[in-house]
């Protein structure tokens, strides 16, 4: 979503079907790692909500990032330069 100000936001939200608090807990961290890889390509002016699903604490913050990267392609927001 588009914000009023030029800064990127973000939030992550897991939900109980994900697991215990344990679980929970790597899936944003998990998430989060994958985001700052990607912080320096998107462009600014845009809040981000990014849902943990039930595999997401399951898999390396590579894989999330590769699913990311696709996701916030299609949605416009990355710069032209990609690494």
């Amino acid at each position: 979503l588009k914000n009023r100000n030029n800064n990127l936001r973000f939030g992550i939200t897991t939900g109980k079907k994900v697991g215990k608090a344990v679980l929970r807990s790597r899936a944003r961290r998990v998430i989060r790692a994958a985001y700052f890889e990607l912080y320096e390509d998107l462009n600014n002016g845009f809040d981000f909500v990014f849902v943990a699903r039930g595999k997401t604490p399951f898999v390396k913050s590579t894989q999330i990032k590769k699913a990311m990267q696709e996701h916030l392609k299609k949605a416009g927001v990355l710069k032209n330069q990609q690494k």
